[in-house]
């Protein structure tokens, strides 16, 4: 279910609320509970069961970490850490081949069947479950916390599915963190200040994704339609810059609904943009950009690696490992993992030269920014390899053929496009952010609130299906 359908935003989302706010206290983590795992079975009738086996599998192996049995003194806590790493083992091999044979088998079977020139693994044709990234890295980041010792306190199974499945956050994050929920789920009140501050907060998240990456997108598939070998230099930059704006939106536009649907519910989700396209470095964008991400691949992969504290070499090396799980993370595709190891090299040598004196320059880092976004943009969206790197030429000025979409196919979709291009720009910069907070309580607000809800509205009735782009991830 789109949180941007008529049925989320007519039909499930008001029947749940009402029962959700009317319902004891007590209750709301069951109630929470029921109405996410409809929320992802309406669109995922079979792996709602994969969904609930992976909740049990690890709650009970979290709950078999802080089980104590009968034992002798001096035996207690060799056996405490011996079944610790028993129950974390068995939660990762579990949590990751489901991961690995929904998500990458056939990648891998056909690499390996590629490399043998013959068929020697059978390829599968799964279907991927929606949000199976997401929830896959938030159980983990549970069942190491718990291993750490940083959750100290298991909890009752109903909060434990609550805090996995939560719907605002099931299928495109933010990745939460266990810990930053832990006491909601144990007792939250709800303010009805809280939910219209939230309703605020979900209908700009609405109109992003609706009203801004939608159109982005319908530009950038203009463009890609039209040939990606025939492309005038500036339409192709045109095309990199829609598609820029439209992930951007589209995935911001996600987490801001989600925040806000958290408000609603009670909870604090994690923000998970900060303006990344006012970055002055590519290391800068990547602390702006998914920041959930970032920071478990930072705390469960990088740090654990050693992160910096063993020496240059063994730094570039972590980076490496962390980037090229972080390109895989998002798409089982080799344009995935070239796009995660453009970053690596662009941030190993950032880090390493002129990474700092761009971040204190005013205009520099912008324009380096700006310029290198739309490329690496251009490589995650274009799986096909020769497509790819026909439409990397392009960008730099290298024809294969004839270029047949130029200056007046520029003309016509700037005179289309270009007050929604003029707006994303506004949108990619801090100040609606602020004026947000400064004016959204006013009554002319509420007006605007209103304003792009219904635009938004009539936008899903009269455009085509347009799911997030995440939800391929």
């Amino acid at each position: 279910m789109l949180f941007s359908s008529v049925g989320f935003l007519f039909r499930f989302l008001p029947v749940f609320m009402l029962i959700y706010l009317l319902i004891p206290a007590k209750y709301r983590n069951i109630v929470l509970l029921a109405g996410s795992l409809i929320f992802y079975g309406v669109g995922e009738p079979y792996f709602v069961l994969m969904l609930i086996f992976s909740v049990l599998i690890n709650y009970g192996f979290s709950r078999y970490m802080f089980w104590e049995p009968r034992s002798p003194q001096q035996n207690r806590a060799k056996k405490r850490a011996r079944r610790k790493k028993v129950a974390l083992t068995s939660a990762l091999v579990i949590d990751f081949g489901l991961l690995f044979v929904f998500k990458y088998w056939d990648f891998a079977a056909e690499s390996v069947n590629g490399l043998a020139g013959r068929d020697i693994v059978p390829i599968l044709m799964l279907t991927l479950p929606l949000g199976i990234s997401f929830y896959t890295f938030q159980m983990v980041s549970y069942q190491i916390d718990c291993y750490r010792g940083t959750i100290q306190e298991p909890p009752d199974m109903i909060s434990f599915a609550a805090y996995v499945s939560m719907f605002p956050q099931l299928i495109a994050g933010p990745i939460v963190r266990y810990d930053e929920v832990a006491d909601r789920m144990k007792s939250r009140k709800i303010r009805i200040r809280n939910v219209e501050n939230g309703l605020k907060l979900f209908t700009v998240g609405l109109g992003l994704k609706v009203l801004l990456a939608n159109q982005m997108g319908t530009l950038w598939n203009t463009i890609m339609t039209a040939g990606a070998g025939n492309l005038h230099i500036a339409v192709a930059w045109l095309g990199a810059i829609a598609y820029s704006f439209q992930i951007y939106f589209d995935f911001w536009g996600y987490s801001v609904m989600a925040m806000g649907l958290g408000k609603m519910l009670g909870f604090r989700i994690p923000r998970n943009f900060d303006n990344p396209y006012t970055s002055r470095s590519i290391s800068e964008f990547w602390r702006r950009w998914h920041m959930t991400l970032s920071r478990w691949f930072r705390e469960y992969v990088y740090f654990p690696l050693g992160g910096s504290q063993k020496g240059r070499l063994r730094t570039i090396c972590n980076l490496f490992i962390v980037w090229a799980f972080t390109g895989l993370w998002h798409g089982a595709d080799w344009n995935f993992l070239l796009w995660g190891l453009t970053f690596f090299v662009i941030l190993t040598v950032e880090k390493n030269t002129y990474g700092k004196k761009l971040e204190n320059t005013r205009v520099i880092g912008h324009i380096y920014t700006l310029i290198l976004i739309p490329v690496t943009w251009a490589i995650f969206a274009i799986t096909d390899i020769e497509q790819l790197t026909s439409y990397l030429g392009n960008m730099f000025g290298i024809h294969k053929s004839t270029v047949m979409v130029g200056g007046p196919q520029l003309i016509r979709y700037l005179q289309e496009y270009w007050i929604l291009l003029i707006a994303c720009v506004i949108f990619a910069t801090p100040l609606p952010g602020k004026l947000y907070h400064k004016y959204r309580d006013r009554w002319f607000a509420v007006i605007i609130f209103l304003v792009i809800f219904w635009l938004s509205v009539y936008e899903i009735m009269v455009g085509s299906n347009n799911p997030f782009l995440y939800f391929r991830f």
